[in-house]
């Protein structure tokens, strides 16, 4: 697609591409999300929403944050797979618009009802897949059609997790399901994004230690991490549920090691996504070593809120015109978060100097999004910046 049809734009920045309000709305969610479940989980604030706390907070963080980096991500990937324009203008604006009802609706202040609230927070899925469906197929991208497979799984988990809570009054089934779809979404987008762009800077710093191609072995990672995906979703206690989970946990570290994370060491956007697939790793092993609740939260903030977050610095950087270098404010960004999962693991039952675990864990994560939208939030609103040519007197 030529620049010029790209820059014929002339809408609002922020509507230019999928990236922008997508990334921009999830790193504002998230740095409020957090706080606001605190506040209800300790009764402070009593809002009428449809789920309980614990029920809200895992479904905000699955099909609010999630879904809305994800949706980013696809709308600002598949305009390079299509050749097509990219979604943009108004009907990317409806998009975001049918996303914030969703927040808005699980909340209760719109005085709906359990069945009212459903329809309105699964329209926004729904209308992803629909989209991007028509997307690939008008520009004949048949080979990624596939994707749009776990998006509507994502809309048809985000519908049973309403229904298990309207018909039992908690989520026990689709929660492990809505994590296991994000989860095996890290394992199959994670392993082609990461040994490729690991691939790429190797390249050019050392050749002679390169990822070890996509072959069998990979398959057979997926395979066996989505059985142990669906066990763990109807027989979580099992015994062979946990060995599953455990060998799952051991196939993906070897995956790991063989795309070569520690020789792009020099590149900490790159240390980024492994230490991510990392927490994967760790993640599996605890849930199967029955430790649950210290699985869930490595799994849900150290992979999925590590994979995200990076993903969104790295697109916002390549996308805004910028250097694909973290610096210094983001490394640190994606650090509180990595402590952030570290410290609502191991750490939420103590108190520092009276302050309890949780809370310090809540604002470590506050901390990390509300940096990334401080720092990251003006280049979504802004138009890319134009990169330097070398000064040729100077050469």
């Amino acid at each position: 697609m030529s620049s010029a049809k790209r820059a014929a734009f002339t809408g609002p920045i922020l509507f230019s591409y999928g990236f922008r309000p997508f990334f921009l709305a999830a790193g504002v969610f998230a740095s409020v999300a957090i706080l606001a479940w605190i506040l209800m989980y300790e009764g402070v604030i009593n809002l009428p929403a449809p789920f309980a706390p614990l029920d809200w907070h895992i479904h905000e963080m699955i099909f609010g944050y999630s879904a809305a980096v994800i949706s980013g991500f696809l709308f600002t990937a598949i305009p390079n797979w299509t050749g097509r324009m990219p979604t943009r203008g108004w009907p990317l604006a409806g998009l975001g618009l049918l996303w914030l009802l969703g927040r808005i609706a699980m909340t209760g202040i719109l005085g709906l009802s359990g069945l009212g609230v459903l329809l309105i927070d699964s329209s926004f899925l729904a209308a992803i897949a629909v989209m991007i469906a028509i997307e690939i197929i008008a520009g004949r991208n048949w080979r990624n059609l596939i994707v749009v497979a776990p998006v509507s799984l994502l809309f048809v988990t985000n519908v049973l997790f309403h229904a298990e809570v309207l018909s039992t009054g908690s989520s026990d089934y689709s929660r492990r399901l809505a994590f296991a779809v994000v989860l095996f979404l890290i394992t199959l987008i994670g392993g082609r994004i990461i040994p490729s762009f690991t691939r790429n800077w190797l390249a050019k710093h050392n050749p002679s230690r390169l990822p070890t191609p996509y072959n069998r072995y990979d398959a057979a990672c997926l395979a066996v991490g989505a059985l142990a995906f669906g066990l763990w979703i109807g027989l979580p206690e099992a015994n062979f549920t946990k060995g599953f989970l455990l060998l799952a946990s051991l196939m993906h570290l070897v995956r790991l090691a063989r795309w070569r994370g520690f020789e792009a060491r020099k590149s900490f956007l790159l240390v980024m996504l492994h230490l991510a697939y990392l927490f994967l790793v760790a993640g599996l092993a605890a849930t199967a070593l029955a430790a649950p609740s210290v699985g869930f939260h490595l799994l849900g903030i150290g992979a999925i809120g590590g994979m995200t977050l990076a993903v969104m610095m790295r697109a916002t950087l390549g996308h805004t015109g910028r250097d694909l270098e973290a610096g210094k404010i983001l490394s640190a960004l994606f650090i509180l978060l990595m402590l952030t999962a570290l410290a609502r693991s191991f750490l939420a039952e103590t108190d520092f100097a009276g302050l309890p675990g949780l809370w310090i864990a809540a604002g470590l994560w506050t901390l990390s999004y509300g940096g990334f939208v401080l720092v990251v939030g003006p280049w979504l609103c802004r138009e890319k910046i134009a990169k330097r040519m070398p000064n040729r007197a100077q050469n």
